[in-house]
Formats: C-alpha cells, sequence, structure tokens
C-alpha cells in the first residue's frame, strides 16, 4: 500500500511517499481502506523526534496520522457489528502501531462508529482526535451545564471549536480567546464572548469562569499561569497539550484551585454520539483545507505554521 513513511526522525520534509506491507489485524482489529486522514499536532512533533518518538521508534518506518475515515475492508470476525463495506470514523492507536496516512490501517473495533451520513470522508476524518479531546475536557471533565462559565483558548483551533460547541450546547456561558479574524467565527460557533488575544489581556476583559480548557499552556504569553488569574477559587484549570506547562499542578493547588491535564481515549461509543450531532446540525466541523497524499510535505508545513481554523485533512483516496 502507499504510505507516508518516516524512516527517521527529522524535518517533516524528509518524509518519504512510498510502498509499505499492508497491516495485519489482530483480535478485533478491523483493517479500513482509509479515504481521508486527519492531521493532529502530535503527527509532526513525532515526526522530528519529540511528541511520542520514544514510542514509536521500534516502529520505523512509521506512519503519521491518528484520525481517520474509510470503509471496512476486514471485519474483526463474521456476526461483528462492523461488517466489509461499513463507512466508518476513528483513531488508529498511532503509538502502537502505525498509523492513517497510509491506504489501509488496523483500527480497534471498539475506537471506531459509523461516519455520519452528512460528512464525506475529509469531513469525517477531521473529528475524532479534535472532537473526542474536546468531549473529554467539555463534557467528561467539566460536565459542563447551565449557570456554569467556560473559558476555551484557542477556540478556533482543531479542539477549540469542538470545545466551543460541546459547552454551548449543555447550557454553559461561554468565553473564548482568538485571532481578530477568527473572531466572528467562534461567535458563529456559539461563543458568548469572544477576546482578541493580540488586543486585550483575557484575564482583565472577563469576569471570573468556573472552568478553563488550556488549548494553549505557557509556550506562548504565559497563558496557563494567566488563566489562574480568571479562575474562580476552587475552579477547574484542564490543561490540553502534553507539555505545555510543566508546573501547572503545583501552581494551580497553590492557589487553591483544582487541576488535570487531558488525554484523548480512542472511545468509539462517544464518538458515535458525537457523529449524531453532527447529523443533527447541533455540531459543525470545520475543515480549512484537504491536501492530496502527493501534498502532505505541504500539509506538514502548514500544520507546523499552527493559527489553522479547524483542522488540515489528507485525502488518501
Amino acid at each position: 500500500m502507499r504510505a507516508v513513511l518516516v524512516r527517521a526522525f527529522g524535518p517533516t520534509d524528509q518524509v518519504e511517499i512510498g510502498e509499505i506491507e499492508a497491516p495485519l489485524k489482530l483480535g478485533t482489529e478491523v483493517i479500513v481502506d482509509v479515504h481521508a486522514a486527519g492531521m493532529n499536532p502530535i503527527d509532526y512533533k513525532t515526526t522530528i523526534g519529540k511528541g511520542a518518538a520514544k514510542a514509536v521508534e521500534p516502529l520505523l518506518p512509521w506512519i503519521p496520522g491518528g484520525d481517520m475515515a474509510g470503509v471496512v475492508a476486514e471485519a474483526p470476525y463474521e456476526a461483528h457489528d462492523v461488517q466489509p463495506g461499513d463507512a466508518v470514523f476513528g483513531l488508529v492507536d498511532h503509538w502502537r502501531t502505525r498509523g492513517s496516512f497510509a491506504e489501509q490501517a488496523a483500527v480497534p473495533s471498539l475506537a471506531l462508529a459509523p461516519k455520519p451520513e452528512s460528512l464525506s470522508f475529509e469531513e469525517a476524518a477531521a473529528v475524532p482526535c479534535a472532537a473526542l479531546t474536546a468531549w473529554d475536557a467539555v463534557v467528561r471533565i467539566a460536565k459542563a451545564r447551565a449557570g456554569q462559565r467556560i473559558l476555551i483558548h484557542a477556540g478556533a483551533g482543531g479542539v477549540g471549536h469542538f470545545a466551543v460547541q460541546f459547552a454551548k450546547y449543555f447550557g454553559a456561558h461561554v468565553a473564548a480567546t482568538a485571532s481578530e479574524r477568527n473572531i466572528d467565527f467562534v461567535r458563529g460557533l456559539g461563543a458568548d464572548e469572544v477576546v482578541d488575544y493580540r488586543k486585550d489581556r483575557f484575564e482583565d476583559v472577563l469576569q471570573k469562569v468556573d472552568v478553563v480548557v488550556d488549548l494553549i499552556g505557557n509556550v506562548q504569553d504565559d497563558t496557563g499561569s494567566r488563566s489562574l488569574d480568571v479562575l474562580k477559587h476552587g475552579g477547574l484549570y484542564l490543561n490540553v497539550p502534553t507539555g505545555s506547562w510543566p508546573d501547572y499542578a503545583a501552581a494551580t493547588a497553590a492557589r487553591g484551585l483544582r487541576a488535570s491535564s487531558v488525554k484523548v481515549e480512542p472511545d468509539g461509543a462517544n464518538l458515535g454520539i458525537i457523529g449524531r450531532l453532527i447529523d443533527a446540525g447541533d455540531v459543525h466541523v470545520e475543515v480549512q483545507q484537504v491536501y492530496p497524499l502527493d501534498r502532505v510535505h505541504e500539509a506538514f508545513e502548514t500544520l507546523q505554521g499552527g493559527h489553522v481554523r479547524g483542522k488540515l485533512v489528507i485525502s488518501v483516496r
């Protein structure tokens, strides 16, 4: 099969598009003919030798990509709910196996859900990792509800644009940070307040909030540390990008605040719920651009540049 191959960690312009053996399924895994694959920051971070590089080094040549949408080629067994020809989307465990930037992928059956009928394969591939991360932060951990105030940093990004919508759907008052060009977009997602982070300091213009979903950390303008100034006493700080603020736990505890990191779970059941919200028109999926597989180097360049609205997607077939 054709795939994006990382033979050695280094600059993303060194990845190859080549041939490699098709995956073998184990146990209740599913072989999926991948039509499209979503891109996430962990893909380029691991490719350059950071991220999950230590875990995937034994897999070299490694294939990046966790998000995927496609059609089932091989079912786990004859009477399983998932059968050949089914259109699905989900998350490949690309830290334990090769990923989705390929014509086929082996995916645990519990990490899959039926592809939303209202979405193309490219749109569906933009959903799993970002939407499940947002769901875990906003719904499972923060338990978004009416009467709650939630601040979401980077509200126009992949995880952010889902987090804004989930928080609003469950009745919370939603504030978000974004750049000037994305203010109207984030308002359109349902945010009650949008702060242009280049113009205003969010801690100076917002009332106290119950929860901060931090999709930036301290890698930019001490966003994580400043977030503690806008949290109510006993409020909850959620740090999402791994390594973006190593000292968040001690800093929050010292201020009488609660805190947690957030790690995405490849939960097909919750992904199915998200898919139904999408088909009902309650959740919108934003895809900034779709790149054919042969333009993966250009896609990586855009991803590394940051400030992506929604998601970038690779069209595989």
